[in-house]
């Protein structure tokens, strides 16, 4: 099986590795068409890095734009060809009826050309003073880098890594989104 990732970035990569390990050492759930491991043992599923367009903007705000900014990803790496699954990523900020402050949210999206698994990871609220210059105009992405003095953080441990001290970083926040989406293609109660 082929799983292309809709991005480019290695931490959306290692994501959906970790994801799929996941699902994977889960033999007994599912359906039997689900590949595992071949009969000696080699790993059935292949992921690669494809770098498409989001068709969102460079942050998006709100569940509706970052759900899209996924599914985008996901149907843009099947609409390319060669792959079985394509899955999208997709972080942005959004606020919750009924709860102060703007959060960080993540969306995945799983596409396999007739359907698509959709589920979000960890929300985590971001600080009054980052989330002002979020809203300002900035992406959140280069606003971390300048309050912690760095370059790259999105790339790494990301915002999510940031704000909890390394108790969560982006890879495994974004994997467990993944597995969600996975859902429908995993589980018989779909």
């Amino acid at each position: 099986m082929r799983v292309g990732v809709g991005s480019g970035n290695p931490v959306k990569r290692r994501a959906v590795e970790r994801a799929l390990e996941a699902v994977e050492a889960h033999e007994t759930l599912g359906p039997s068409d689900f590949p595992r491991v071949d009969s000696e043992g080699v790993a059935s599923i292949h992921v690669d890095a494809v770098p498409v367009a989001s068709g969102v903007s460079e942050q998006p705000t709100g569940h509706a734009e970052t759900v899209a900014g996924a599914e985008n990803r996901a149907a843009a790496v099947i609409e390319a060809g060669g792959y079985d699954l394509g899955v999208g990523l997709e972080g942005g900020v959004a606020r919750f009826e009924g709860v102060d402050g703007l959060f960080l949210v993540m969306w995945a999206a799983v596409d396999d050309g007739d359907r698509v698994g959709r589920s979000t990871g960890p929300s985590l609220r971001l600080p009054d003073g980052v989330a002002g210059r979020v809203e300002g105009g900035a992406e959140l992405g280069p606003v971390m880098d300048d309050v912690l003095d760095t370059t790259g953080v999105a790339r790494r441990g990301g915002a999510a890594g940031a704000l909890t001290n390394g108790g969560i970083d982006r890879a495994g926040a974004l994997a467990d989104a993944v597995v969600g989406a996975l859902g429908p293609f995993v589980s018989d109660l779909y």
